[in-house]
């Protein structure tokens, strides 16, 4: 139990925190990740950590179907899907997003886990929140006349409850710090839909926690640091804690969303493609790709001194690999390694 809330039990925790030689060396830092990539079904990702919470509260409310948002390649709706598949419940996704033009990735995962994905077209008279708003609502009532009981799970999971998996991590990698006596550390977070940074900020801010976190967001924010204590002032409210946290206490960098989401980005592909030649590690070009992108700037620039001792935190989305805008644009930098005799 974390905040008084409970929550399922079906992750392979604590995952490993991986020391990354070859970069380390290369770099003048100590580098590590924080492996929640190997979570253990659904292909993995963090999204299963807010999951345990999700759906505890939905299955105390006797739901028998997750319903979530998110784009047509959303690795949240891809392992909500995983864990109704678990558990016996339905799930279904909704997308405003046009149809890519194949089933791959996710969106094929998708499938394999019987989970239906509502793609909707922009209509060019409705902003992309009121088509998302009347969707969800219409697709509910469908399959409530079935007979289901439709339990709603924000973009990301991103929300009071869900963030509450991210308390639980930094905890969790607090007492890892701690056994393998790493001092002044810096954790670096992919900063999306937010949960995840806020349930890292969150348990650090009021537990104490001997990390540095800093955020690297990966799409354009109008105001990222008064969402993040928006978004604290909600968690602080419904569980009482006993911090305070405005804007200044939030470190997140914006200078690395090149500028949209998930958008193909030839400095997010080399950093890829460097982190798999060295290390053997698979990043995705939409979040982790991105964010590594990110720390070898700040790097280079100085932000992170030499012989810092980071952790990034790898969330997983490796299907994203996979998707054609961003698949279609690697071929054409890696076809030079087919040879055909």
């Amino acid at each position: 139990m974390t905040l008084g809330r409970e929550k399922l039990h079906f992750l392979n925790s604590p995952t490993p925190i991986t020391y990354l030689e070859n970069i380390s060396k290369e770099l003048g830092v100590n580098f590590y990740l924080k492996r929640d990539d190997l979570t253990n079904f659904g292909t993995g990702g963090n999204k299963l950590r807010k999951l345990e919470y999700l759906v505890k509260n939905a299955l105390d409310q006797d739901a028998t179907m997750l319903l979530t948002v998110g784009g047509a390649q959303t690795n949240h709706g891809r392992l909500t899907a995983a864990v109704a598949a678990k558990y016996g419940l339905k799930a279904a996704i909704v997308a405003v997003d046009p149809y890519p033009g194949e089933i791959s990735a996710n969106l094929l995962l998708d499938g394999i886990m019987g989970c239906p994905v509502y793609l909707v077209q922009d209509d060019g008279v409705h902003t992309a929140d009121e088509l998302e708003a009347a969707t969800v609502k219409k697709v509910t009532e469908e399959w409530e006349a079935k007979g289901e009981k439709v339990y709603f799970i924000p973009v990301g999971g991103s929300n009071e409850i869900g963030a509450l998996g991210y308390y639980d991590c930094a905890l969790e990698l607090a007492a890892q710090v701690e056994e393998m006596q790493l001092s002044d550390v810096r954790l670096i977070s992919t900063v999306g839909s937010m949960g995840t940074y806020m349930g890292l900020a969150c348990a650090i801010k009021n537990e104490g926690l001997p990390l540095r976190l800093t955020g690297i967001s990966i799409s354009p924010k109008k105001d990222i640091y008064a969402m993040a204590a928006d978004y604290y002032d909600r968690m602080k409210t419904l569980f009482n804690l006993p911090k305070e946290m405005n804007k200044s206490d939030f470190d997140i960098t914006t200078e690395y969303d090149c500028g949209a989401y998930n958008n193909p980005v030839k400095e997010v592909r080399e950093a890829i493609y460097y982190m798999g030649r060295k290390e053997a590690v698979i990043l995705d070009p939409c979040y982790t790709g991105k964010t590594f992108a990110g720390i070898l700037d700040m790097i280079k620039k100085g932000t992170i001194a030499h012989g810092e001792n980071v952790i990034m935190l790898h969330t997983g989305g490796i299907p994203g690999i996979y998707t054609a805008h961003h698949r279609v644009e690697m071929e054409k930098e890696l076809k030079d390694y087919i040879h055909i005799i």
